[in-house]
């Protein structure tokens, strides 16, 4: 059968020094992984500048990257101490550590997808969309929740969880596959698809920018969201501060509002921010394709040749998985106004200096997408 309740366990090394240092990396691995989410949840608390709409939604990824690293710390520590979460005096212990460990896994897919998906509502411009999700956020935030905690229960209820290593897992490979691998990938190609559309969008918009002898066309109307939403709108990514030539009624009454970005509208050249935003935004899906492809290729080894991997590349397999809050960090927030404003914090005049250059307002402009 294919969802075999607890295969062999063939990531589990056989040999008790293995299993030692197997979980110190692990250990190791999980703390640099719940710094970096911890980072963005203490940035979110200190700084408003960082509490848009968008950074709420990556908010709930920290969160969940953040509990997923102490779980997985745990059943580390665990192992360490001499207790073996294989053994039957850590049964229970093992359970409520699979359970965690599919929740977190699958729920940090979740996010990413529900950002990707809110992002193109936002910055494509669907009115409609994009004000209701940001309408309705504790729908959005009980989505991730509610279907990941959901599939750990009947994980639990219908094939159970058992050691694999470092942590309780579903002990098959196959059953993993099925179960995590193939829907996370499908996650990417999804992410990927997406942000491929606002890369071409923006790479397009660009394009017809410099293509116009006036400095008024259609680039705004095609990218920015609609006035009337929901005020985070213009926080997230609001591309007429960043397309726009010539200033708003808004900018002009505001004394708070950003000045706005001066463009040459007949010079050929790449303009620096809309390129650093189409990368970033690929960025993303990228980056998680590399994270999961040691994992994803293992998974199909032992799957198919019934065999463990070599126990280096097991252990790099598990780090992969572990550092996805580090990765997150990495991705959502050095690139995200969270920089700019810890900067500012401990280098009041260095960061004054890059806004009076003009610096600071090409970061802030980037960080708000």
């Amino acid at each position: 059968m294919f969802l075999s309740p607890r295969g062999e366990p063939l990531s589990a090394p056989a040999k008790r020094a293995e299993i030692h240092t197997l979980n110190i990396v692990i250990l190791i691995v999980g703390i640099i992984s719940a710094v970096g989410a911890g980072w963005i949840v203490v940035s979110f608390i200190l700084f408003r500048s960082v509490r848009t709409f968008r950074h709420q939604l990556i908010l709930g990824l920290a969160i969940s990257d953040f509990l997923m690293a102490v779980n997985f710390m745990s059943s580390s520590a665990v192992n360490i101490s001499g207790h073996i979460i294989s053994e039957k005096p850590q049964e229970k212990f093992c359970d409520f550590n699979g359970f965690m460990t599919q929740v977190f896994v699958v729920q940090t897919d979740y996010w990413v997808l529900l950002i990707a998906v809110c992002t193109f509502f936002i910055v494509a411009n669907y009115k409609r969309q994009s004000q209701w999700v940001q309408e309705h956020r504790i729908i959005l935030w009980c989505l991730p929740w509610g279907f990941s905690i959901l599939w750990a229960a009947l994980g639990m209820g219908l094939i159970g969880y058992g050691d694999i290593g470092a942590w309780c897992w579903f002990t098959s490979d196959k059953t993993r596959l099925l179960v995590n691998f193939i829907p996370r990938w499908l996650i990417i190609i999804a992410i990927l698809a997406l942000y491929a559309r606002l890369y071409l969008l923006i790479h397009k918009a660009h394009n017809r920018f410099h293509s116009f002898d006036h400095p008024s066309g259609s680039i705004e109307r095609t990218l920015e969201p609609e006035a009337s939403s929901v005020s985070s709108t213009a926080r997230i990514g609001k591309p007429a501060t960043i397309f726009s030539s010539t200033p708003t009624r808004d900018s002009e009454s505001s004394p708070d509002a950003d000045p706005p970005l001066r463009l040459m509208t007949h010079t050929r050249g790449p303009n620096p921010v809309l390129k650093k935003m189409a990368y970033q935004m690929m960025m993303y899906p990228i980056v998680y394709m590399i994270i999961w492809t040691i994992p994803t290729a293992v998974r199909i080894y032992q799957a198919v040749t019934g065999k463990p991997a070599p126990f280096g590349i097991a252990t790099v397999d598990k780090s992969c998985i572990v550092i996805q809050g580090f990765a997150d960090a990495l991705i959502y927030g050095f690139n995200e106004a969270s920089i700019s404003v810890w900067r500012a914090k401990f280098f009041p005049r260095r960061h004054a200096n890059r806004a009076n250059g003009g610096t600071a307002h090409s970061n802030s402009n980037h960080s708000r997408f």
